[in-house]
Parts: C-alpha cells; structure tokens; sequence
C-alpha cells in the first residue's frame, strides 16, 4: 500500500514538474512612456499632457505602463510631488526608470539618494505572464560612478542570469538608448559609450532579452539588432521630431512582440 502511494505522489509530482515547466507565455499588453519631464515643454502643457495619457492608459487597462525615465526637467520636492499625484492615478500598476534629469548627468551619493527616498530603488525587476522586466539606471552605464557603477553591473548580469535559466524572455528598460544608428557609431550624448554598449549587448543576446526600451532623444528611433528590438518612443513633454504627443502600446503574444503609437487626444502641441 504504501509502495503504491509513494509511485503515484512520485508521478503526480513528476507530471507536475512537467507542466509547470512547459507553461508558455501568456498574451498581454502594456505601455511605454517616455520623458514625461515636467517643465520641458512648459510646466502647465506637461503637467496636463501627463495627466491625459493617464486618463488614456486607464481607458485602455493595460497590464501596466513603464516610465523611460526623465520623470521631471528639474528634479526638487515640489515637480516630484506634482509627478507622483498624477502617476497615483494611474488604475494599473507604473513602474519607472530613472533619467538623468532625475539623478543627474553624473550620479552622486547625494542625488542617488533622493531619488530613492523620493521616487524609489532606482533599478530592479519584476515579472508578468512568463515575462521578465528588468528596469536599469542607464546614468551608471553612461558614467562610471565610483561604488554604484560596479554594483548596479552586478545586479545587472545576476538578474539577466536567472530570468534565462527561468526560461524568461527579457525585456530592458532604461532611458539612454545604447545607440541611435548602429552599433558601431561614436559615443555621443543621446547614446552610450562603445565599450559599454558592446558589454550589454552581448549581455542581452546570451540571455535572452528581446527589446530594450528606452527614452531620452525626444524623438521616434527604431532600431534592430540581431532579432533584438530597440526602442525609444514619442514624450508627453517635447518631441524634437514634431511628432504628436503620446505614447507606445506593446501587444506580447506567444509568438509576436509589436508595438504602436497612440497619440494624446487632448493636447496641443
């Protein structure tokens, strides 16, 4: 009798094991904001622009939405409290990466900090249907700042490590992008330097990352880099390319990663 149970808990253990292991992904959406900057377009135009995609995004009931960083122009108690109002009205959850408007050009112990009192960690990850999203501090890639740099590159490669061994396709959040034309190209502001960019993206293909999002050059650039997507979208504050005001819609499905734009409804530009 016992012999009996022990071979079938075995079994129902096994079969288990086996259908959690092979569970795919599930199908979802959710969206990306970039630069919502309070106080580059016009404190009263952000604050307004930033609350309709809100009302939007809430429409849509998206999984949730992430920030690409730059949540303030000039980042003090009054533009973080006037930020976290509206983004607490958010309906689903908003997670949001840092931008060097929010930390600085070059992070100090200072500005890092209050950022993390103010806001929250400035990198970390989270999961959705068989997802892994992984939210960085792009400052310390395109600055080697002393403690932080090597500490956020450990998390980095570690976290990188066990969502590809959980079988979980990756997606990078930050606000730099790693290059706007080529890999290749020199180092400039809207992107980061050579030697750190070929670091991540070897990184990213080792494991399993399917599309890095990002922020920062106020304008639409699309890039693909070996099956990779690479994305960095419209603002709600200022688009240098003239293009409307808004934001991106990504649909996951268990074969497919596409994104879209959807444009503010009530915004002047």
């Amino acid at each position: 009798m016992n012999l009996r149970f022990n071979v079938c808990l075995f079994l129902a253990v096994f079969v288990f094991g086996i259908s959690c292991s092979e569970k795919k992904q599930e199908a979802f959406n959710f969206v990306q904001l970039c630069d919502t900057q309070l106080g580059m377009g016009g404190y009263a135009h952000d604050l307004k622009t930033f609350k309709q995609a809100v009302v939007q995004i809430n429409e849509m009931n998206p999984d949730f939405a992430v920030i690409c960083g730059d949540l303030v122009h000039n980042a003090s108690d009054s533009s973080y409290a006037d930020f976290l109002e509206i983004m607490e009205s958010f309906d689903v959850p908003c997670h949001v990466a840092p931008g060097n408007h929010d930390v600085g050009n070059v992070p100090n112990d200072s500005s890092l900090s209050y950022y993390r009192k103010t806001i929250g960690p400035d990198y970390f990850n989270f999961d959705n249907k068989g997802y892994s999203f992984v939210v960085t501090n792009t400052q310390l890639w395109k600055e080697d700042v002393a403690d932080e740099s090597k500490k956020h590159d450990h998390w980095f490669g570690e976290t990188l490590g066990a969502q590809k061994a959980k079988n979980a396709p990756i997606f990078v959040i930050g606000h730099y992008p790693l290059f706007l034309e080529g890999p290749d190209e020199e180092e400039k502001y809207f992107n980061l330097p050579p030697a750190k960019r070929a670091e991540l993206l070897g990184l990213f293909k080792e494991n399993g990352v399917v599309a890095y999002l990002s922020g920062h050059t106020h304008e639409l650039v699309i890039n693909d880099f070996e099956g990779i997507q690479f994305v960095s979208g419209e603002t709600t504050s200022k688009n240098f390319d003239k293009r409307p005001f808004g934001f991106r819609v990504w649909e996951v499905s268990t074969d497919t990663i596409q994104h879209h734009f959807v444009p503010l409804t009530d915004a002047d530009e």
